[in-house]
């Protein structure tokens, strides 16, 4: 089993799609990730020997790629978010109230955000 950054990477996938389940690496980046641990692209993360995960891991560190993975990722995004709240700009109500943030509708819609639905019963005459 290989395990980089905290993540243990899915055995039976190609290794470029096995590096998107890291947060904050897309398939571009693990393309690019590849080339510089000099990879085959069609190899298995199961198939992987020591010393391709250690180069791997090197590729993942290397400065030049200005990489922010997981947990720092995670924290950058929730810095900025609280920052938005704090600043009690337009953005932040919308994220304290957990409504869509950019601008979508939510007359209909927006159910991921807003929750299950609350059923209103009609008022008598």
């Amino acid at each position: 089993m290989v395990r980089l950054v905290g993540v243990d990477l899915p055995r039976n996938k190609r290794i470029a799609y096995a590096l998107t389940a890291i947060h904050g690496i897309g398939l571009t980046s693990a393309k690019k990730i590849i080339t510089l641990a000099n990879i085959e692209t069609e190899k298995r993360t199961q198939d992987l020997t020591t010393d391709e995960t250690i180069a791997l891991r090197q590729a993942i560190e290397d400065p030049d790629l200005e990489l922010k993975l997981e947990g720092d990722l995670r924290r950058f995004n929730g810095l900025n978010i609280k920052r938005l709240n704090e600043i009690n700009c337009h953005r932040g109500k919308r994220h304290r109230a957990s409504l869509p943030v950019r601008g979508q509708r939510t007359r209909t819609n927006a159910r991921a955000r807003r929750g299950s639905k609350k059923t209103v019963t009609n008022k008598k005459k």
